[in-house]
C-alpha cells in the first residue's frame, strides 16, 4: 500500500475515535446516565449527574494534556519505536472505552476517563512524529505531502459524527464501543506501520528539563510573551466549551413539542459537524487574513468569533432559528483555527530556535492543558450555580450569553492589552513552514 495512503488510513481514525464521543458524550451525561443509574445524593437527594460533576469530567482531557504527552514522547525518544508506542496507547485506551459504560458513579468515570485520555492525548504527537518520520525516510516534502494527509483527520472527526448519529446511538452507550472498536483496530493497524525508532543518539545530551518544554517556560520574561500566553489560557477555557454542551443543548429541545421530529433534534451531531467542516474551509482563508491582518488581529478576529459562536448559540433554536445554529457552526471555523494557528506562528516568529519546540508545547498546554481544565471545571460549576432549575433543567439562554460575555471580555482586553506590530515579511517567510503541522 502506498504510504500516504497508510497514513491517511492512521490519521482518519486517529480523530474518528475522538469524534466518535467527544461531541456526544454530554448528551449520555445528561440525556441517559440519571435514567439507567438515577443515584441521588443521600443528603439533598439531588441527582448525582450533575454539572459541575460533568465540568470535572470535561476537564480530563486537559488534565491529561499537562503530562501525557510529553512523558511518553520521551519514551518514544529514547526507549521504544515511536508506531509501537503508538499502537499500544491505542490498544489500551480501547480497553477503557469498552468498560466506560459500565460504571455507574460519576467519581469512578472521572478517573476511567482519565485514563483513556491518558492513553490518548499522546497518540496525537505520536502520530505527527510516525508520519513526518515516514514521509522523510522516503524522500517526501512533510510541508508539501503532510497538510493533505492531516486533513483526513478532520474527515474522520466528521465520519464519526455522522456515524453515531445516524445509528441513533448519539444518548447511548453504543458511542464508546464504536469509538473502542476503531481504537482496538488502530491499535493493531499500528504495529504495520513504517519503522520509527528512538534517536538516543541525537537526543542523549537532552536534559529531563529540556525533554519536558520547562526551559520554555523562560519566555515569561518577555512582557509580551507573558500577556500572550495569559490570553492563551483565558481563551483555552473558552475552547471546548460547545464542544462539552452544544449537542446536550439540542437534545434538549426535544422535550419541547414544536421542535421533537424536526433534524436538529433527531440527529444534532450531523449538525453540530458543520463546525469540522467549517475548519478545513477557514484553514484556507488563513494566509491570506494574516497577510493581510497580521497575526494579533486574526487572533483578536478569533475571539470575537467565539462571542458570535456562543451568541448565535443563545438565540438560535432548531426551528425558525436553525440558520443560527448553522451559522454558529461555521464561525467555529474561524474561532478554532484562527487562534490556534496563528498563535502557534506567534510562538514560532518570537521564541529563539534552540527552544521553538518547547515554546509550542507550552502553547498547547496553556490553551488544551490549563486553560481546558479551568475552563471545564469553572463552566460545570457556574452553569450548577447559575443556570440550572430545581428540576435540573437548563437556562440555555443564560449560559450561552454568559459565555459569549467572557468571551467579548476576552477580546476587549486582548486587543487594548497585547501590543505587537504586524510585519508582513516575517508572515511571507513563515509560510514556507506546514500550518497544519503546528497545530
Amino acid at each position: 500500500m502506498n504510504i500516504k495512503l497508510r497514513l491517511i488510513v492512521m490519521i482518519f481514525f486517529q480523530f474518528f475515535i475522538w469524534g466518535s464521543w467527544l461531541l456526544t458524550i454530554g448528551a449520555y451525561w445528561f440525556q441517559t446516565l440519571p435514567v439507567i443509574y438515577p443515584a441521588t445524593d443521600p443528603v439533598t437527594h439531588a441527582s448525582v449527574w450533575t454539572n459541575s460533576a460533568f465540568g470535572a469530567l470535561f476537564s480530563t482531557m486537559g488534565i491529561a494534556s499537562l503530562f501525557a504527552p510529553s512523558l511518553l514522547g520521551i519514551i518514544a525518544d529514547r526507549w521504544i519505536n515511536a508506531e509501537k508506542l503508538y499502537g499500544i496507547c491505542h490498544i489500551l485506551g480501547g480497553a477503557v472505552l469498552f468498560a466506560l459504560p459500565m460504571v455507574k458513579d460519576p467519581t469512578v468515570m472521572f478517573w476511567v476517563l482519565l485514563l483513556n485520555m491518558i492513553f490518548y492525548m499522546p497518540t496525537l504527537s505520536l502520530s505527527i512524529t510516525v508520519a513526518y518520520t515516514a514521509l522523510k525516510n522516503r524522500g517526501a516534502n512533510v510541508v508539501i505531502d503532510y497538510p493533505p494527509i492531516r486533513v483526513f483527520g478532520t474527515v474522520g472527526f466528521i465520519v464519526a459524527l455522522w456515524t453515531v448519529s445516524l445509528l441513533g446511538i448519539e444518548t447511548s452507550a453504543g458511542q464508546f464501543y464504536v469509538a473502542s472498536a476503531a481504537s482496538l483496530f488502530l491499535g493493531l493497524y499500528a504495529f504495520t506501520l513504517p519503522k520509527c525508532p528512538p534517536l538516543l543518539s541525537l537526543k542523549q545530551n537532552k536534559s529531563l528539563m529540556d525533554a519536558l518544554g520547562l526551559t520554555s517556560f523562560s519566555l515569561f520574561k518577555d512582557r509580551k510573551m507573558a500577556v500572550f500566553f495569559i490570553f492563551c489560557l483565558l481563551l483555552g477555557a473558552a475552547l471546548q466549551l460547545t464542544n462539552a454542551y452544544g449537542d446536550t443543548f439540542l437534545h434538549d429541545f426535544g422535550k419541547v413539542e414544536k421542535y421533537q421530529h424536526l433534524t436538529a433534534v433527531k440527529y444534532p451531531a450531523i449538525i453540530m459537524s458543520i463546525s469540522q467542516i467549517s475548519e478545513t474551509l477557514f484553514i484556507l482563508a488563513i494566509p491570506f487574513f494574516l497577510r493581510r491582518f497580521g497575526i494579533k488581529y486574526v487572533m483578536f478576529f478569533s475571539m470575537v468569533a467565539w462571542v458570535l459562536r456562543f451568541g448565535l448559540f443563545a438565540y438560535g433554536n432548531p426551528g425558525d432559528g436553525l440558520w443560527m445554529i448553522i451559522l454558529s457552526c461555521i464561525v467555529y471555523g474561524m474561532a478554532f483555527d484562527f487562534f490556534n494557528i496563528s498563535g502557534s506562528l506567534f510562538v514560532e516568529t518570537q521564541s529563539d530556535p534552540a527552544i521553538r519546540a518547547s515554546a509550542q508545547g507550552l502553547f498547547m498546554m496553556m490553551t488544551n492543558g490549563f486553560g481546558a481544565v479551568i475552563g471545564s471545571l469553572v463552566s460545570g460549576l457556574v452553569i450548577q450555580k447559575y443556570f440550572t432549575y430545581e428540576d435540573g433543567e437548563k437556562n440555555w439562554f443564560g449560559i450561552w450569553i454568559a459565555f459569549a460575555g467572557y468571551a467579548l471580555v476576552i477580546a476587549t482586553l486582548f486587543l487594548f492589552v497585547f501590543k505587537h506590530k504586524h510585519d508582513p515579511d516575517t508572515i511571507k517567510n513563515i509560510h514556507k513552514e506546514p500550518l497544519l503541522a503546528t497545530e
